[in-house]
């Protein structure tokens, strides 16, 4: 089983960070990407923020989706 890198750890934790800074679940984040035209199923959201495996584009699609326009990037 391959290990989650820091910088996968980062970007898993600063995703979930800004879900909760927005007061949104993963069935609404789904809804959302939906609504951007972006198709993904609850459980493979959560299998890929649990990983940190996720490519930047899914990362921009999902903060897209909740209304993200600022990201604090501290170390």
């Amino acid at each position: 089983m391959v290990e989650r890198t820091d910088w996968e750890a980062r970007a898993a934790n600063l995703l979930k960070a800004e879900l909760k800074r927005k007061g949104v679940t993963y069935a609404q984040l789904v809804e959302r990407l939906g609504e951007i035209g972006v198709d993904e199923k609850e459980v493979n959201v959560r299998n890929k923020l649990s990983r940190g495996k996720f490519t930047a584009a899914f990362m921009l699609q999902c903060l897209t989706a909740i209304g993200a326009t600022d990201v604090r990037l501290v170390p």
